[in-house]
């Protein structure tokens, strides 16, 4: 729709040329700005304001998530087999049974002459314990540990029936403060519902993804666990799940593979004296699918490892048999530059910043996103001060670093609409890349701690470095950009930059241009601010 602000303001600013046939659909002024002043929604549309936009886009979409939610059934994939016992099984062999098997709460199975029954004679033959049950009546009733669990266990349960929908198992939960319903076929029981399943559910059973994790013993079972991300991330993108939450859940179940490969390969005893981190977009938090390995290892200082070469080559193997592939660029461990101690990072640092040659720069953008995530984490903390401190205020430098973020062309026409190319738009080089990568040479400016994108900008604008509608445009440009990305890699199965623009309908277009808009504001921004002129 066009020339909106026209209408508004009672002035043209803009011509219009079509360069095709196009159809036009002309709406009197008049029922505009009655819609305008008399539906707040419709108003928002129209409000220069990108994050204004998108907030009521995503409004739009929260009642068909609220449907979906509301129609999810409760079945076998959500709650788990129960432990069933007799009522005459001693307290202390039901606490080891628990603990062997990893759960909390186990159901007593009633015999028909328990009076219980006899007063409850619609109830289901089931009484619940639970560790905490059986705490209580040690430590405070001063129970013995012989005492049958029959006597303490608690009666009647709450249960829901399978097939029941999983929202009406939270209202139960929820009204009668419960942490777990019995889940029954008839008047048998056949499950056990904890509140943390339902919450998963919505997830795609995330919790399960990172329990296999956490139980693999070797490499191959790993490598079944971390094959399920990309399953992961389609159900939460199916479920209308926000990308940035996507990202945020994503990098920790790559941390814990990554950690886990690392305690795997690494041998034990030096866990606690080296530290693996990661770079690039998984240091930022803000890889989703899998992308190339960008790590590096610090060695604590005065530490004799003859092997940490041959230990770091099977370490790269083994991220690529968890679907990380190789690194172009090898910014990789079994790359001896991204081995070092302390001290020599430290003086790598300086001299990084010292040449500040394109290579050397991108080195710096490199590692300015370390994070840590196995090994002694504890390691990173002062080389990480280090930079922050030897970058702040180091205009000069700053200038040379950001150039990056201002090389490539925003995909806009001279009209201002969307640029495409037939292979499409790179949605990282004209969005992503101008953004995160002018984001951190303001977070290195003003040395803001934060690595991932998102945060910085908040820092940025408490620091009062960004104005409030400047971060807020230039936040929901960001995750416009990761959810079209994401949305296009899950369509070609591989991870692409190049955006199809015919596959996005009108909103998505809109979003687009403004999201494309923004970048090319804060572009001039970050021109006049470092005062970059070519």
């Amino acid at each position: 729709m066009f020339d909106v602000r026209s209408l508004l303001e009672d002035k043209v600013r803009h011509h219009y040329i079509a360069l095709e046939d196009t159809l036009s659909y002309l709406l009197p002024k008049e029922i505009f700005l009655a819609l305008y002043n008399e539906n707040g929604q419709f108003a928002a549309y129209f409000d220069n304001n990108l994050s204004k936009r998108q907030e009521l886009i995503e409004a739009a979409h929260q009642q068909q998530n609220l449907a979906e939610f509301i129609l999810t059934k409760v079945d076998r994939s959500i709650y788990h087999p129960p432990m069933i016992l007799e009522p005459n099984t001693p307290i202390n062999e039901v606490t080891r049974s628990l603990k062997e098997n990893g759960i909390d709460a186990a159901l007593v199975q009633l015999h028909g002459d328990d009076p219980r029954l006899e007063k409850w004679p619609s109830a289901h033959p089931y009484a619940i314990v639970t560790r905490t049950n059986m705490l209580h009546s040690v430590m405070i009733d001063g129970c013995a540990l012989d005492t049958p669990v029959g006597e303490i266990a608690s009666f009647p349960v709450y249960h829901v029936d399978d097939g029941d929908f999983l929202f009406n198992a939270m209202i139960t939960m929820t009204r009668n403060r419960m942490k777990r319903l019995m889940v029954c076929e008839g008047n048998r029981a056949v499950g056990m519902l904890d509140m943390t399943q339902i919450l998963s559910a919505f997830s795609t059973h995330s919790h399960v993804l990172t329990l296999s994790i956490a139980r693999a013993s070797s490499v191959e079972e790993l490598a079944l666990a971390s094959n399920r991300q990309r399953q992961l991330v389609e159900s939460l993108l199916k479920n209308g799940i926000r990308t940035r939450f996507i990202m945020e859940l994503i990098s920790a179940v790559n941390e814990q593979i990554i950690e886990k490969a690392f305690e795997l390969v690494i041998p034990p005893a030096l866990h606690d004296h080296c530290c693996l981190i990661v770079l690039g977009s998984e240091g930022r938090g803000e890889q989703i699918l899998k992308t190339d390995q960008d790590n590096a290892l610090i060695i604590q200082d005065g530490l004799e490892w003859p092997h940490c070469e041959q230990v770091m080559q099977s370490f790269t193997h083994t991220l690529q048999q968890l679907g990380y592939p190789l690194c172009l660029g090898k910014v990789m461990v079994n790359n001896p530059k991204w081995v070092k101690t302390q001290q020599e990072w430290i003086s790598t640092l300086n001299h990084w910043i010292a040449k500040a040659e394109p290579e050397q720069i991108m080195d710096l953008a490199i590692f300015s996103d370390a994070h840590a995530v196995a090994g002694n984490c504890e390691l990173l903390a002062p080389i990480a001060a280090h930079l922050r401190d030897t970058m702040k205020d180091r205009m000069l430098i700053l200038s040379d670093f950001t150039r990056p973020a201002l090389q490539f062309s925003v995909p806009l026409t001279l009209f201002g609409n969307v640029k495409s190319a037939k292979d499409g738009l790179d949605i990282k080089r004209g969005g992503i890349f101008p953004i995160v990568h002018g984001i951190r040479t303001l977070s290195l400016e003003y040395a803001i701690e934060e690595k991932n994108t998102f945060e910085r900008i908040e820092a940025l604008r408490n620091k009062r470095i960004l104005e409030s509608e400047t971060a807020d445009n230039l936040n929901e440009a960001l995750k416009l950009f990761f959810k079209l990305r994401l949305n296009q890699q899950l369509k070609k199965q591989e991870a692409l930059n190049n955006i199809d623009i015919k596959q996005l309908d009108r909103t998505e277009r809109d979003l687009l241009r403004h999201s494309l808009h923004v970048v090319k504001k804060f572009k001039q921004f970050l021109g006049f601010h470092y005062q970059i002129r070519d």
